[in-house]
């Protein structure tokens, strides 16, 4: 499993969420809490956005605890949108190509969690992407599927449905030809105006999720764990909900793969 960071409001230090809290997305790689692997050690990415509609992006195989390239990164750059990841493999290869967030367009997209048996249907889920998206198809991970198939079904649309559909597609997939846990997830992603997020799994284990207003940033906070262990106004983000964050504030709708 992983753990992410995403934020949304004014413009902050990268570090101010990957390296500067005490449960930072740098101390989670080494000591996450409420995942199955406390490490997360596969490597790390970031996805920000600053004066041009596409994100920029940044991706390695290093631990993030190890690494000093990423806190000189945070450090330095700032943004008013971001999404950052540590990776712990469920089974591809420790890759730049197979580390989030992923990217196509002005999208940028992170994912924890697993399609149960993937391996075992990899040909027909790669099948599945049509022809105009799959030169985007870099690595070899059950997430970058599930992007590229939210796409196909009108992520720049309506990217809740879109979703829908991209999780019943491959949750679909693992029942007929995988085994299970046929779905967990938990997922963030932006079109570098809005923030969305949301949290599902085909079992009672669902992946965590956390969002959280700061007065001090001026920003909201979306995360796979608090960033601080004892500060309050945490919410959790309930399995089988969708979290859409926007110039208006948040709101929580019902998330039904369909």
């Amino acid at each position: 499993m992983c753990r992410w960071a995403a934020y949304i409001g004014a413009e902050i230090f990268l570090e101010d969420v990957i390296a500067t809290p005490g449960h930072s997305l740098i101390a989670q790689s080494i000591e996450a809490t409420e995942c199955k692997t406390a490490t997360n050690g596969d490597g790390f990415g970031l996805a920000w956005y600053n004066n041009r509609p596409e994100p920029g992006q940044f991706r390695d195989v290093l631990p993030a605890w190890s690494d000093p390239n990423l806190r000189a990164l945070a450090h330095q750059v700032k943004s008013r949108l971001f999404l950052s990841h540590v990776r712990a493999s469920t089974g591809s290869a420790t890759s730049r190509n197979n580390c989030h967030p992923f990217v196509v367009g002005r999208w940028s997209f992170m994912h924890n969690g697993q399609v149960g048996g993937f391996d075992s249907f990899r040909r027909a889920a790669d099948m599945s992407i049509p022809d105009d998206l799959y030169p985007h198809r870099k690595g070899a991970t059950d997430s970058e599927v599930l992007f590229l198939s939210a796409l196909k079904h009108g992520l720049n649309t309506d990217p809740q449905a879109a979703l829908e559909r991209a999780v019943a597609e491959l949750e679909g997939l693992s029942r007929t030809s995988g085994q299970t846990p046929h779905m967990r997830l938990s997922v963030a992603m932006s079109d570098g105006e809005r923030l969305f997020a949301a949290r599902y799994s085909s079992d009672a284990i669902a992946p965590s999720v956390y969002y959280r207003w700061s007065d001090s940033r001026q920003g909201w906070a979306v995360v796979s764990e608090p960033l601080e262990t004892d500060e309050a106004g945490w919410t959790a983000l309930a399995a089988g909900s969708f979290l859409e964050i926007n110039r208006d504030g948040a709101r929580t709708r019902p998330f039904t793969p369909r």
